[in-house]
């Protein structure tokens, strides 16, 4: 049997799990949002351009 690989990770709202619908299931809830405070702050600090399929990602130049 062979596993689904996991191709994306997100952190979603809930209206953006309303638009997924109610066939998206596979979310895992977070209770306290401060958790991630410094992820968070870290991703901020990288910019996402589309490429292709997939996005390159660069870090953004400090200021």
């Amino acid at each position: 049997m062979t596993q689904d690989r996991i191709v994306a990770v997100g952190f979603l709202t809930s209206a953006d799990l309303r638009l997924l619908g109610e066939r998206f299931d596979r979310y895992f809830p977070v209770e306290h949002e401060d958790v991630f405070t410094d992820l968070l702050s870290e991703l901020d600090k990288i910019e996402a351009t589309p490429f292709g399929k997939g996005v390159s990602i660069q870090r953004k130049s400090p200021v």
